[in-house]
């Protein structure tokens, strides 16, 4: 750097740059000075701290199929053997019906993306490509394109990556609903390469300004870009960081770059540059790092595998966190000479780096995050319902509640060895903070959530470790009965299948409001069969005042005296208030003096007023669930805490939840219990519509309860996990993974297989105990506030008749409107303007 700075040191400098609201990146100048750095070793070592900091251990690929639509081109680079001249080529343009064969055989071996790869505007140069543009009713390449992509999405699903070259905004337009993203390589933004006897003479498309507005144009409609520089083709170590800087410029305007590709050139037979050198191992090592330090820790940079084999542990050494489309199905037809490596292979190559290899779709995890912004209408759906919820496609078929057949690799993985350096010692440090009772911060929870190959294992385990420091080898349960006293409901709740108004009657069931007589029927046949607890919850009925909940109390105290009763959310007890116009703890008295018990803490969903606002509108907001649960813990009722998570939430908003949580905890140590509920979609309103994830992912229902267990050590001794959501494998693998308890066994569960459930409406003691017996655990009738059960309780339970067919009370037709509906609706709090989330709901 003209003998006046050291470049390592500066770069040393750049790599602990606190990254907590400064730019992690180096400025135009000292961009420019990494030209004259040799020590690419020093170079790599700033460059893996810098990615370490944003992609962790991950290293991502997407499994594609390679279309090469046409060879046709109308630009003459050097050093191209895909672009071929009309009478050496079969045909101008594949057919549909050959890109559907494709496309079809790709899917089936998993694939995801279908890349569609071209020459640029050949109907420009070539009449053979007008003709046959003509006979397939289009006028221009880019209009078969549109056609043909939109064929390949509406049949297979696949979603389409379109490299078109150089467009306008019309153009653009034109393919932005039928592609998930797009892509055009900078390769350089020399001129001078452009120039006579040089690789770009000739081609009027390589015209670095033409391509940067393409980037820029694509920018403006919110369109996923990938681009890249091509090393090797003549240009100089200061022409490669000015490229990366022209690149960098575009996204710091639009925020559209996926990703930056670090191709090497690979001389070609028959090519004007046949015999050029290619660059060197040391050269694309010096490059990769030096565009990961210009990008910093959140850009992907990626490096095509086939055509490094053998040193691509190096790759990943030297910065890049993606290795670009992999295709089990076709080959590379740009770079025909270099075969794909095998997805096995690279994953070996991978983890030789000390990374996990992850699969991706075509638009990257922090765009799929973001359908509203970055995707076409027609493709957010069929995206949102893809992936899990850091935007990373779903590799199983598993659903909530609707099957046994569950990922058996993560079942196998919550309790399997693993290599200790596998795990980032920075997840290893958020641990040990967890274990020693430490509070954590939001990020260092987010982290935990990201846990994925062995730091799947990792987290379980030490999660289980903490379990039975906690709990032992008991595993608890409580013979108890539901009663939903009404399935109507005036809240619009998007996640709720249950609820019966005006806008849900089509939906599952139909609409009831129990009679006191049934209420005080149930009651006395659940002590009958050995119940300690009745759970009681429901709509919110639009005629319900606080004094219906005083009266539910009463007939269940006619039908069973002694039982506990465990009932009304937080939205009921305000609800309640709000109609007989006292305070909530005023009603909470009332509601305790005429024998509630304790509390069941649902109806928090996510406590995050971002995820609120799309979720629940009209339901209490955070602060106003919260408040209701302190009261009830000042007043000595206890509650327990749940989540639902799974829908429009991100791991962040689950970080918010659970802090929240502990927070009330640590101030009154009222929650018995903590209880994650899978969100399930299958009947849910807002999957029906498109507007939520297919529920968690398995991993993620398993983490739950891990992470859960860690952030609550020393707070929240018991964890909860979900027969009925997660099955008899899945309540197995959350038992090795943190949970102590199972809940209870409902007798009559409405609310779970409404939103389509199929595990069932009871699980009888008996049952139960097997299950935790096959986890290798004991099992411990208890009561709601976990003591033991009495002996004559186990006893009736063990011993319990079949119940009573039930009987629910019709209700009349609904009316549109009622007055006392003004009174409590509590929505106005939840309105978050601008809200983003992965759904697009706005």
């Amino acid at each position: 750097m003209n003998g006046l700075v050291k470049v390592p040191k500066m770069v040393v400098k750049i790599s602990s740059v606190d990254l907590k609201g400064n730019d992690p990146t180096p400025n135009e100048s000292q961009s420019l000075a990494l030209a004259d750095c040799d020590d690419t070793a020093q170079l790599m070592r700033t460059a893996t701290e810098i990615r370490d900091r944003g992609f962790r251990n991950v290293v991502t690929y997407s499994r594609k199929v390679f279309i090469p639509l046409t060879h046709l081109c109308r630009d003459v680079c050097h050093y191209c053997t895909f672009a071929r001249t009309p009478k050496k080529i079969s045909a101008p343009y594949m057919s549909i019906d050959q890109v559907l064969k494709v496309v079809g055989e790709a899917q089936l071996m998993g694939c995801k993306e279908a890349l569609f790869t071209l020459g640029e505007k050949p109907e420009l140069r070539y009449r053979a490509a007008r003709e046959a543009l003509a006979e397939l009713g289009c006028k221009t390449t880019l209009e078969y394109v549109a056609m043909v992509a939109g064929r390949v999405f509406k049949e297979t699903g696949v979603l389409p990556h379109i490299n078109a070259g150089c467009m306008t905004a019309d153009e653009l337009a034109l393919l932005r609903p039928v592609s998930a993203s797009m892509g055009i390589m900078l390769e350089s933004s020399s001129q001078r390469l452009c120039q006579k006897g040089m690789p770009h003479y000739g081609s009027p498309d390589k015209d670095p300004e033409l391509r940067l507005q393409t980037m820029r144009l694509a920018g403006e409609a919110n369109i996923p870009f990938t681009s890249g520089i091509l090393i090797g083709i003549g240009e100089t170590r200061v022409e490669r960081v000015e490229s990366l800087l022209c690149l960098r410029e575009v996204h710091r305007q639009h925020g559209n770059i996926q990703e930056i590709i670090i191709q090497n050139f690979r001389a070609k037979p028959d090519t004007k540059m046949a015999q050029a050198p290619e660059p060197d191992l040391d050269d694309l090592l010096w490059t990769i790092a030096v565009a990961r330090i210009i990008f910093g820790p959140y850009m992907s940079i990626q490096a095509p595998p086939n055509l490094s084999p053998g040193v691509l542990p190096l790759l990943v050494t030297a910065g890049i966190n993606d290795w670009g489309g992999v295709s089990p199905v076709t080959p590379d037809y740009v770079n025909p000479e270099a075969p794909w490596p095998h997805v096995e292979k690279l994953a070996r190559e991978t983890a030789a780096a000390g990374k996990l290899l992850q699969q991706r779709l075509t638009i990257y995890p922090t765009y799929a995050q973001k359908v509203a912004r970055w995707l076409d209408p027609g493709l957010r759906t069929s995206v949102l319902q893809m992936i899990d919820s850091e935007g990373f496609p779903r590799t199983d078929e598993w659903v909530p509640a609707q099957s046994e057949e569950v990922p058996q690799a993560l079942v196998t993985a919550c309790t399997e060895s693993f290599h200790e350096q596998a795990i980032d010692p920075a997840l290893t440090a958020i641990v040990a903070r967890a274990t020693s009772g430490e509070k954590l911060s939001e990020s260092e929870i987010v982290r935990l959530f990201q846990a994925r190959g062995p730091e799947f294992s990792y987290v379980c385990q030490r999660a289980d470790a903490l379990r039975e420091q906690a709990t032992g080898n008991t595993v608890a349960y409580v013979v108890t009965r539901n009663i939903n006293y009404t399935n109507v409901c005036y809240f619009k709740c998007q996640f709720c299948a249950f609820s019966k108004g005006k806008l849900s009657e089509n939906l599952r069931g139909k609409p009831y409001d129990l009679e006191a007589a049934e209420i005080t029927r149930r009651a006395a046949e659940a002590w009958q069969r050995g119940a300690t607890e009745v759970c009681l919850q429901g709509g919110i009925h639009p005629s319900y005042t606080g004094q219906k909940y005083l009266d539910v109390l009463a007939a269940i105290k006619l039908g069973a005296p002694d039982i506990h009763i465990h009932a009304f959310s937080p939205l009921e007890v305000w609800q309640g208030a709000a109609t007989l116009k006292v305070s909530v703890e005023t009603f909470l008295s009332q509601l305790k003096a005429a024998g509630l018990s304790s509390l069941p803490g649902t109806a928090a969903e996510v406590l995050d007023d971002e995820v609120r606002a799309l979720l629940c509108p009209d339901k209490i907001n955070t602060a106003q669930w919260l408040d209701v649960i302190e009261t009830a813990h000042r007043l000595g009722l206890r509650t327990t805490a749940t989540i639902m998570f799974g829908h429009i939430d991100r791991p962040e908003h689950w970080a918010r939840h659970l802090l929240r949580v502990r927070e009330i905890q640590a101030r009154t140590g009222g929650f018995t219990e903590f209880v994650p509920l899978p969100f399930v979609p299958v009947e849910a309103p807002m999957y029906l519509k498109g507007r939520s994830r297919k529920g968690p992912t398995f991993r993620e229902s398993i983490l739950m309860h891990a992470v859960a267990r860690l952030v609550f050590h020393q707070q929240i001794d018991n964890i909860q996990t979900s027969w009925v959501k997660l099955g008899e494998i899945g309540t197995s693998a959350c038992l090795q993974s943190g949970a102590n308890d199972l809940g209870g066994t409902l007798m009559n569960e409405t609310i779970t297989r409404a939103a389509g459930a199929t595990h069932g409406q009871e699980k009888k003691p008996r049952t139960l105990e097997r299950i935790i017996q096959r986890a290798g655990r004991i099992s411990r009738q208890r009561t709601t506030l976990y003591k033991d059960a009495p002996a004559t309780r186990t006893i009736d339970s063990y011993n319990a008749i079949n119940l009573v067919e039930i009987v629910n009370s019709k209700v009349v037709k609904q009316s549109r409107s009622d007055k006392r509906r003004r009174l409590t609706e509590f929505g106005t709090d939840n309105q978050t303007a601008g809200v983003e989330t992965q759904s697009g709901i706005k």
